[in-house]
């Protein structure tokens, strides 16, 4: 299936949209990858949602990528005597381990990590930050708060703590055991949850050994002040604005998720841009003018995946969510300026001749008007290095494993096929030729330039060039090899 667009879509799935039947519509619409979120998903749900989506790809051709969006630590106050109690700005209330039922003058907490974290002048933002809690003393086993803002505490309401540092990793024994489920599955990337380090990433890695990709969701200030760290860590990173939005000041976030993108592209990480960008489309089957331009934005800022999170999971219009976020992406990267734009924040080429090669091909491609550059990738590495290019050209992923294919699903502008390893240098050229004249982007008697390792099926040994002919009848001859 040909996308007439570079930046991908991200579809979350839930009872609006798990069934295999709506799992083909959303792909139809333009869903490169779809998200299940382990926080709603029971095991038994998520394998027969993965089988759902492996049977619509058997149908379309084409590798589809599966994210498993773990849970990660969910903090909660206990519950009241009366359900709530009304509270106002200057209020003290006391958070402690006690399990008793809380009143206007103390609450359980029931989270002894948060209570050994927190230090006097540590805010605790309550219910979404309908409440804004200062902790002005504490003891052991418990914290004397003061009410900056809000009118009522009540059961259960989560809690975020944009200023604790807590010593717990990021998965929980909730998370251990999705993590187990995930894994015998066909499933391509792990999003951990409220990471607040580097070091957050590593039980989840050492556990995955290599299976799946492990995506870092950005959503607490602490794991912005270690940004680069962690994307040094991660395979790919996501600009969590919801949670994110609640423990930073609002207006910080479009210039944090600006700051993400630009960085990640200087990394070659796949970044992805998420929550409430078609918010409206829950329930209405037309996007507001602002929700337009924020995935405007995403995409012009170069994102390489914009996602829809309840808009396709739990709304009313999943499949018009879909298709309107696609029409978007595509005229905006139609627009003259788009490449312009996408160009003006091309990061400098690492020193690597596997780099090097990259962007001697995205430049060759544009200089000669090629019509695509083919990349043969098994590990998946040089479909990412062609990806941080950000070309003018289409690029075409062969891999013989389907893993690869299905993980750069997720990649800016690359379109993932699977294919046979070549047997030698004739091979590969006939192969990338076929392929692009098969899937569009090139017409018989156009070049498309070829990027391969030699020896062949040698990992991360990306180091020729070769330009190619496509033939009247799709097959390829070598025109110059660099």
């Amino acid at each position: 299936m040909n996308r007439s667009r570079r930046v991908k879509i991200l579809a979350t799935l839930g009872p609006a949209s798990n069934s295999e039947e709506k799992i083909l519509q959303l792909a139809e619409a333009g869903a490169d990858v779809f998200r299940i979120n382990m926080s709603h998903a029971s095991h038994d749900l998520m394998r027969k949602t993965v089988k759902a989506i492996r049977n619509v790809e058997a149908k379309l051709g084409f590798p589809i990528g599966i994210l498993a969006d773990l849970q990660g630590p969910k903090h909660r106050l206990g519950k009241f005597r009366d359900g709530s109690v009304p509270i106002k700005k200057g209020h003290v209330i006391i958070l402690d381990s006690d399990p008793t039922p809380g009143d206007q003058k103390r609450v359980n907490l029931p989270h002894p990590e948060i209570l050994e974290a927190m230090k006097p002048g540590h805010r605790l933002l309550v219910n979404d930050g309908k409440v804004n809690l200062q902790v002005t003393e504490v003891g052991d086993g418990w914290a004397k708060t003061k009410v900056v803002s809000g009118t009522d505490l009540s059961d259960n309401k989560g809690v975020n703590l944009p200023d604790s540092e807590l010593k717990s990793g990021a998965l929980t024994q909730k998370d251990r055991k999705d993590l187990d489920a995930v894994l015998q599955e066909e499933i391509d990337w792990l999003a951990l949850s409220f990471i607040q380090r580097p070091e957050d990433l590593a039980e989840a890695r050492k556990i995955c050994q290599g299976k799946v990709g492990i995506l870092a969701k950005i959503e607490k200030p602490l794991a912005v002040e270690r940004l680069d760290e962690i994307i040094e860590q991660a395979d790919a990173i996501m600009v969590a604005r919801g949670d994110l939005g609640v423990e930073m000041p609002l207006e910080l976030v479009p210039s944090i998720q600006k700051k993400m993108i630009r960085k990640c592209r200087k990394a070659g990480r796949p970044v992805v841009v998420a929550t409430q960008m078609l918010e409206s489309m829950i329930t209405s089957p037309v996007p507001t003018r602002a929700e337009v331009s924020d995935v405007a934005n995403a995409v012009y800022e170069g994102a390489d995946a914009i996602m829809l999170s309840a808009e396709s999971a739990a709304g009313d219009y999943p499949v018009e969510a879909v298709s309107t976020m696609n029409s978007i992406a595509e005229s905006i990267e139609q627009d003259k300026g788009y490449l312009a734009t996408i160009a003006a924040q091309r990061p400098e080429p690492e020193s690597t001749g596997a780099d090097a090669i990259s962007f001697a091909a995205a430049e060759i491609a544009r200089t000669l008007d090629l019509a695509a550059i083919v990349c043969f990738t098994a590990s998946g590495s040089t479909g990412l290095r062609a990806s941080r290019t950000r070309p003018e050209k289409p690029i075409i992923a062969l891999s013989p494993v389907a893993a690869t294919a299905r993980r750069l699903a997720l990649s800016w502008g690359t379109k993932c096929v699977i294919t046979p390893d070549a047997t030698d240098l004739d091979d590969m050229v006939d192969k990338a030729c076929r392929r692009a004249y098969h899937e569009g982007v090139a017409r018989p008697g156009e070049r498309i330039i070829i990027s391969v390792g030699v020896p062949l099926r040698t990992p991360g040994s990306t180091n020729m060039l070769r330009i190619a002919y496509i033939g009247s009848d799709g097959k390829g001859s070598v025109h110059r090899s660099v």
